[in-house]
């Protein structure tokens, strides 16, 4: 299932391979290739339904047994409003995991890669050029994610439920009650700095413990800084993980087990999706 940018595929715009100057969107003299992801070849074409805005998609292949998921594209990198943006990214991720679900491993690509014409060749001739030149990498690559699937996990700590327990949150509390309006939203400042502290140092203590955790039921594990925390929370530990597919359930148990074992805990277990964070793809060049 594709979900929203923010927790679905990585929302970084990818560069075309040909470079352009600080603020020109002019359009290619020749067609290029806006490129979604690389698979086997024996993938068949006809599961990959459309692309971006419906466009047709195709299958670029070379002798190594690879290709690359793509459509014909003669415009600018895709650039809008937020609310096209986000339907792009959407179906960029829905051929990727058309391509994933069918293949059982697939490289993705961030969105808006564009191989450009150049130097005297096609842009399907410089994309079959670099498959070519980048296929033992990409071979290994995707033969170690056979049947893997990323998971995301966000595990966070309600403030308030963590000072619960707190001697100097419950005599902030009964001191509230006591004063008059002024004082008491004076009070509440210092119940919330209070009680996040004590939230802050609780995480700290937790993480080392749950990332352990995690990383023993996971094959691979990487942290992720630029996840959103809700207003109230402190965040413990976010994460991407790299996992079989019979292992999923396994770390879901484990979540459950985090958030009996911590009241305070809020759990977000997101997946699973085609290993965007793992894919690890040799930089596409000039070609």
């Amino acid at each position: 299932m594709t979900e929203p940018a923010d927790d679905g595929m990585p929302t970084e715009t990818g560069k075309p391979a040909e470079d352009k100057k600080p603020g020109e969107n002019r359009k290619p003299t020749e067609p290029g290739l806006y490129v979604y992801a690389v698979v086997p070849s024996t993938l068949s074409p006809d599961v990959l339904g459309t692309g971006i805005n419906d466009a047709p998609l195709k299958l670029i292949a070379v002798a190594e047994g690879l290709a690359a998921v793509v459509h014909h594209h003669d415009a600018a990198p895709f650039d809008g409003a937020d609310a096209d943006v986000e339907r792009w990214i959407l179906e960029h991720g829905g051929v990727v995991e058309r391509s994933w679900e069918a293949a059982g491993t697939v490289l993705p690509m961030s969105f808006n890669v564009i191989v450009a014409a150049g130097d005297g060749s096609t842009a399907e001739q410089r994309l079959a050029g670099w498959l070519g030149e980048s296929a033992a990498e990409l071979t290994e690559r995707l033969k170690a994610l056979q049947g893997r699937v990323e998971l995301r996990i966000e595990i966070s700590l309600d403030q308030h439920a963590a000072a619960e327990d707190s001697c100097e949150a419950a005599d902030l509390r009964e001191e509230m009650v006591q004063r008059p309006p002024g004082v008491q939203r004076l009070l509440q400042k210092r119940l919330d700095k209070t009680e996040r502290e004590i939230a802050e140092r609780l995480a700290d203590g937790l993480y080392p413990e749950y990332r352990r955790r995690l990383a023993a039921l996971s094959e691979d594990l990487t942290e992720n800084r630029r996840a959103h925390r809700p207003p109230g929370t402190v965040s413990v530990l976010t994460v991407a993980v790299l996992a079989h597919r019979d292992d999923v359930e396994k770390i879901g148990l484990e979540l459950t087990s985090i958030g009996e074992e911590q009241p305070a805990a809020q759990i977000r277990f997101l997946g699973p999706w085609p290993p965007y964070s793992f894919a690890d793809v040799p930089e596409l060049g000039a070609g």
